[in-house]
């Protein structure tokens, strides 16, 4: 009888990574968004690292030996993994955390192997069931490994120059670090700025809208404004869209050529010297995005405490909350939504950065004759409006009415039909005055722009 195999596994490797961690605090950046503890095959190096992840998840929390070992104790694991010695054992064995991110992807291709070998026992099990319905058992089998590739489809934050490059086959070196912090984010909307003083550090502003109102659009050109006007650091989580749709948004609003061309690459000689313009211009730009599809806050924040380590961020992006994962715990969606804005809250005090989340509204907006949005559009989707500092909305009233029945209610010499002009409704306001500005939408080439006017009302 054939000796039967064990599964793929590495426990220098296992070791290896919890040296690191043990010897270096900040080594834990490197590698928290990538490697679970359930990647460890080792029950003594999973207890490890449970520890250290428990205590990187808390803020102000350092990772040592002292702190690890309190944390086991903590969770009356400490014996279990071989006392304090154990920990010093492990820390003597490693010279240097240099090498833990090529440790840590050893350890989670080896997971990914076990995960295969669990799937293949799961898929096993289908076609000796021989179920009648053969389509509902390749489902079946075809959405188990999608699990497992799902698993590995965490991206990292990637800067917008290195995607240029890409989408002109040919990449550049990265950005360089900006000499001090910006005190307050300037989304580059004169009018906005004026109402907000800009985007500040610490809050948490939700942009909110109906779908096809263009608040990813708006977004991506506060991120270009701000990034490109003040150097600052931007970082995307477009859980939506892809890194390619980024990039042809950004450069059909920076170039002025029509979003489509772009899109399809149908584009004159003239035009292609404008994208190329464009490009330069963008490529200098700190923005950083991350289009994994199926990301968790707690991804986001591991995500984006490294580049704030490594680069030092000055305004986090989502696009958008309803598309967070819940982290699992038999929740109603609700409580996950609540869960997920008080996660973004706390992250924005952490980093002392303004997050910018985009949100869907409830379709009770569309049973008022109206259409305009309202703070209580937000309250089915958790405590968004509860934990935001800021609230804006997006209304367009040329959406709602045409050219002919607006003439037919306003008096069109002094209240001509607003083509393309965008309401930016500020809602909440924790800390200054609600009101509504305007903005001029170019929805050939999905940009926002100023409109040669103040606010037309405050509060």
């Amino acid at each position: 009888m054939a000796e039967e195999k064990l599964p793929p596994h590495d426990v220098e490797a296992e070791e290896a990574v919890i040296g690191s961690l043990l010897i270096d605090p900040e080594a834990i950046l490197k590698v928290a968004a990538s490697l679970k503890p359930e990647d460890f095959s080792s029950e003594t190096t999973r207890a490890i690292y449970q520890a250290c992840f428990s205590l990187y998840q808390r803020p102000n929390e350092a990772i040592n030996q002292i702190t690890v070992a309190h944390e086991l104790m903590r969770q009356d694991k400490l014996e279990q993994i071989g006392g304090a010695a154990f920990l010093s054992h492990l820390i003597s064995g490693v010279p240097t955390s240099l090498h833990v991110e090529y440790y840590a992807q050893i350890v989670s291709n080896t997971a990914v192997m076990r995960r295969l070998i669990a799937a293949a026992r799961q898929i096993e099990a289908l076609g000796y069931e021989a179920s009648p319905n053969v389509e509902a058992s390749l489902n079946d089998a075809e959405d188990i490994l999608f699990k497992v590739r799902a698993r590995q489809g965490l991206r990292g934050l990637v800067p917008i120059r290195e995607l240029l490059g890409q989408y002109f086959e040919g990449a550049g070196p990265p950005t360089t670090l900006r000499a001090a912090e910006i005190p307050h984010i300037q989304t580059g909307f004169t009018a906005l700025d004026d109402f907000l003083g800009g985007l500040q550090r610490t809050d948490l502003i939700v942009l909110a809208a109906k779908t096809s109102l263009g608040k990813t659009s708006l977004a991506l050109n506060l991120a270009r404004n701000t990034a490109i006007n003040q150097k600052a650091c931007i970082a995307l989580f477009s859980l939506e869209m892809s890194r390619d749709a980024v990039v042809q948004r950004l450069l059909a609003s920076e170039s002025g050529v029509d979003s489509r061309k772009v899109r399809l690459g149908r584009f004159s000689e003239k035009d292609e010297i404008k994208i190329m313009e464009a490009s330069g211009v963008l490529s200098e730009a700190p923005i950083y995005v991350d289009d994994s599809p199926m990301l968790r806050v707690a991804d986001i924040r591991s995500k984006a405490r490294r580049l704030h380590f490594e680069r030092g961020i000055d305004l986090i992006i989502i696009d958008y909350l309803q598309l967070i994962q819940g982290d699992g715990k038999n929740e109603t969606r609700v409580q996950e939504l609540s869960n997920i804005t008080r996660a973004s809250k706390t992250l924005a005090r952490e980093l002392n950065v303004p997050i910018l989340a985009l949100s869907q509204l409830s379709r009770a907006i569309e049973a008022r004759p109206s259409h305009i949005p309202q703070l209580s559009d937000l309250r089915e989707s958790g405590s968004i409006e509860q934990d935001a500092d800021v609230v804006i909305f997006i209304h367009r009233e040329d959406l709602n009415y045409s050219p002919e029945d607006w003439s037919k209610v306003h008096d069109i010499e002094n209240e001509p039909y607003p083509r393309g002009i965008a309401d930016i409704i500020i809602a909440k306001h924790r800390n200054g005055p609600l009101g509504q500005i305007k903005l001029r939408f170019l929805e050939r080439v999905v940009k926002f722009d100023n409109v040669e006017a103040e606010p037309i009302s405050a509060s």
